[in-house]
């Protein structure tokens, strides 16, 4: 029998992957009707559908891959399969790094006042270069996974099995010269551009608080309420980011051996990062947060789901 952990990460990892696809791919389709239906998709929703549909591919491979690794080793770690799923992995992970940067940016363009004349004129242009931005993202992510192919070794780990056993195994890594220079460039400077943006972002809504941000009432008004939801979905993304980021160097340097609980636990961040992405993409956006609620209420309750009706607020 799978020692427990193992059982306890295949369980996780599948229960994962149904939640995750599912939630990225009603992201992604509820865009594309629109689109279908000739509304044309603000760039905000263009970098949801895209980094839906790169999740959606990141945890079907990652489904496979570490089904693989579990259940034959001695498949996992040949030279072929290991190289190809190393590649398949890192290219939606550093996408999806880069696309969280775009969206960040996106909203910091929307959110904030600027004098100078070329963040104007970036602010004006911004539907035209989001699009640049999302293919730059995918050619950065190409140019920093592909290499990672002549970067492998294997490792020699020890594995206890019982109180007096262990199982030597050997485990395909990448080697440190490649990671090194990679997760500097595709991992640690996005994490840096999200975190400058959100700070950005919170200290404007601190500062500039204006009267016309409430009315008579004093509630906030629709523009308010749309700049503090973008801030707490970059602030959500930026989390989740955080503890991905702190999950992967873990794993990478050895900090738990591979039975270990901590070890579980770096893989169940892992497991959770894109469905958790998915879901604060879906609560930042007033139209798929109505629409999961309208499909959550046609699947537990009996009663006729009101009609949708759906705000959009221009940031």
């Amino acid at each position: 029998m799978p020692p427990i952990f193992i059982v306890a990460s295949m369980t996780i990892l599948g229960i994962s992957t149904i939640f995750g696809v599912f939630t990225n791919l009603l992201i992604v389709s509820v865009n594309f009707v629109d689109k279908v239906r000739g509304r044309k998709l603000n760039p905000s929703d263009l970098i949801m559908v895209t980094l839906g549909a790169f999740n959606v591919f990141f945890q079907i491979i990652m489904l496979i891959n570490d089904y693989v690794s579990f259940l034959d080793r001695d498949l996992y770690s040949s030279e072929q399969i290991y190289t190809l799923f190393t590649v398949l992995l890192i290219l939606p992970i550093f996408s999806s790094f880069w696309f969280t940067v775009c969206l960040s940016v996106y909203y910091y363009l929307q959110i904030i006042i600027f004098t100078q004349p070329f963040l104007i004129w970036l602010k004006l242009r911004v539907s035209h270069l989001i699009p640049k931005l999302l293919m730059a993202s995918v050619f950065t992510s190409v140019a920093n996974g592909i290499p990672a192919a002549w970067y492998r070794y294997k490792d020699h780990l020890q594995l206890n099995i019982s109180n007096n056993q262990s199982l030597e195994v050997t485990v395909p890594k990448v080697n440190v010269v490649y990671m090194l220079p990679s997760t500097i460039i595709t991992c640690s400077l996005p994490l840096a551009l999200i975190g400058i943006a959100n700070g950005i972002i919170i200290k404007s809504l601190l500062s500039h608080s204006h009267k016309e941000d409430r009315n008579a009432n004093g509630d906030l008004s629709p523009k308010a309420e749309a700049r503090i939801r973008a801030a707490r979905t970059i602030g959500g993304l930026l989390l989740l980011y955080i503890a991905f980021y702190v999950s992967e160097v873990l794993l990478f340097i050895d900090t738990f051996p591979r039975n270990s609980l901590g070890f579980c636990a770096c893989l169940v961040v892992i497991y959770l990062y894109p469905p958790a992405q998915s879901v604060v993409l879906i609560l930042g956006s007033p139209k798929l947060k109505q629409i999961s609620l309208a499909l959550l209420q046609c699947l537990f309750s009996k009663e006729q789901p009101k009609t949708i009706e759906i705000l959009f607020v221009k940031l």
